[in-house]
């Protein structure tokens, strides 16, 4: 049993139902993103796994001596500030790698929001890969891994379909998860 497991499991008490398929390539989702505790229990599940994950994080997290741990973790800090093309460089990364794992929270920040970011979405539709929704549920400690989408372009149908599944889920503070309405 793994490091990451031992504390997952025995000392934090979490469980997990995970039915997705191992897979080369896949924009991981997320939600909810409620607490940074959500970070460090998604990175003890998928170590847990044997798997590893990047991720996306607000550029102004990358200072010293913090920097230097995420990028090693498998950090991208994004500007969130700025318009430009993250999803086509994303995208084009994902197509040219062998192996393209990238975990996204749609809500972008812990604050409650009521629309989700959508690039994760459009990133996996423009590299054509499937979508892995992870929930995180405070409720009953556990993670759930049950559900993948290969995006077909409609979004608002898609986009449904990822809001029904977490509609249920309770993050850390619930006052601060909300499902959008489509």
């Amino acid at each position: 049993m793994s490091l990451s497991s031992v504390i997952l499991y025995k000392l934090l008490g979490w469980r997990a139902t995970d039915t997705l398929p191992r897979r080369s390539k896949a924009i991981i989702c997320v939600a909810p993103h409620t607490s940074n505790w959500d970070f460090i229990i998604g990175q003890l599940y998928y170590r847990s796994t044997g798997r590893r994950s990047g991720f996306l994080m607000k550029k102004s997290w990358f200072f010293w001596p913090l920097g230097p741990i995420f990028r090693s973790m498998g950090g991208i800090p994004i500007e969130r500030s700025k318009k430009c093309s993250t999803t086509d460089a994303i995208a084009d990364a994902a197509r040219q790698a062998d192996r393209f794992f990238l975990a996204i929270t749609p809500e972008g920040t812990r604050s409650r929001v009521t629309t989700w970011k959508r690039g994760f979405y459009y990133i996996a539709l423009k590299a054509g890969l499937p979508i892995q929704c992870y929930a995180i549920d405070y409720r009953d400690r556990h993670i759930i891994g049950t559900l993948e989408i290969n995006p077909t372009g409609d979004v608002d149908a898609d986009l449904r379909r990822i809001m029904d599944y977490y509609r249920p889920v309770q993050g850390r503070h619930p006052e601060n998860f909300a499902v959008e309405e489509l």
